[in-house]
């Protein structure tokens, strides 16, 4: 699925830049623009890509200070000059456009939401978010502000694959060298996705086509999940693996864990076309269905040569996940504390006040 991605804040700009990385490495040609936006000069200092500095009036280049109401409004006054930008890199070709952003912090988390609102009256083509949900660990304000975020940009986004902070952290690890295994781990999980349907390595049996990302990501929350094993060099050999791959993927693979519903469900399995088994497919796509209790679950193969065969299990429209109501209810917490006013109950039951 061909796409335009915009990192906007820290986060969103270091997200942006190992995906397009990624892509190139591995020649799927998906990404076809890329563009970061922060209010901090120096973080889009060190970025390999085409940049936008907004806030220049309002904050002078030194960031926002975690305020995501002066994100907002800083994305607002600025939005045009982004918007230039990005029309430099919409064209044809793109079948949908990606708002990347950490919701923690102020820029990415208050002006992510606000720009794919105008994203939407622009653009024909799909719009959605990429949330970096903060971890238990990053304070009451970041839990605060990626609540009000998370609710505003659910609103405005065809729908919001979310990632939460803490998936893979590792005990002990630096914050640092930890959101650096995060944005690899996001890149390979989303890099694939957009690549489905590219065909770089190779016809499939079943390709899964950009159609098929964009009807599972129909409005709501969603999230990935990745696993991959080594592969027997023949498809016969491989039906278990792909069934065990798929299994660890959903268990123990997703970005958002814990998720354990949802509406829609899309298997890609990758690796060799003569070694991704069919009916190993065809058995892991029926397991997904009893496990999300729906039957809206499509599955294919995505050619790609390596010796490993990966399962990549999109959920769209997630309903039940106990990661997605801790983290709410850390929000909620927070704001009852007084880290803001008039934010005070959940996302879901509307007491969490969104930013636009």
């Amino acid at each position: 699925m061909k796409s335009v991605l915009i990192g906007v804040g820290q986060a969103g700009g270091k997200v942006v830049g190992a995906l397009s990385d990624f892509d190139a490495r591995n020649g799927f040609g998906a990404v076809v623009g890329s563009l970061a936006v922060n209010s901090a000069r120096s973080d889009l200092q060190s970025l390999p890509l085409e940049t936008v500095l907004i806030g220049g009036a309002e904050v002078n280049g030194h960031g926002v200070g975690g305020d995501n109401e002066l994100g907002t409004k800083v994305m607002r006054d600025d939005v045009q000059e982004v918007l230039s930008a990005i029309d430099g890199r919409m064209t044809a070709r793109a079948e949908a456009m990606f708002v990347v952003a950490g919701l923690g912090g102020g820029t990415g988390s208050g002006g992510a939401p606000y720009l794919v609102k105008k994203l939407q009256r622009v653009y024909d083509v799909p719009v959605y978010g990429l949330g970096v949900l903060p971890g238990r660990d990053e304070g009451a304000l970041y839990q605060v502000n990626a609540g009000r975020s998370l609710k505003t940009l659910t609103r405005e986004a065809d729908a919001t694959i979310l990632v939460d902070n803490d998936t893979w952290r590792s005990a002990g690890e630096s914050l640092e060298s930890g959101y650096e295994a995060i944005n690899e781990r996001i890149a390979r999980r989303v890099g694939l996705l957009l690549a489905a349907g590219e065909a770089v390595g190779g016809v499939g049996e079943s390709v899964v086509d950009s159609s098929e990302v964009i009807n599972t990501l129909r409005g709501g929350v969603a999230t990935l999940g990745y696993a991959s094993a080594d592969a027997a060099p023949d498809a016969g050999g491989n039906v278990n693996v792909v069934t065990s791959t798929t299994r660890r993927a959903v268990r123990s693979g997703l970005g958002l864990p814990d998720t354990t519903s949802a509406e829609r469900g899309l298997l890609v399995v990758a690796g060799r076309p003569r070694a991704v088994s069919r009916k190993g497919v065809e058995k892991a796509r029926s397991w997904l269905e009893t496990e999300l209790d729906t039957m809206e679950v499509r599955g294919g193969d995505f050619p790609l040569d390596d010796d490993r065969l990966a399962s990549l299990v999109l959920l769209g429209g997630v309903v039940d996940s106990d990661r997605l109501d801790g983290f709410l209810e850390r929000a909620r917490r927070a704001a009852e504390d007084g880290v803001a006013e008039d934010e005070n109950e959940t996302l879901a039951d509307d007491r969490i006040d969104g930013l636009l």
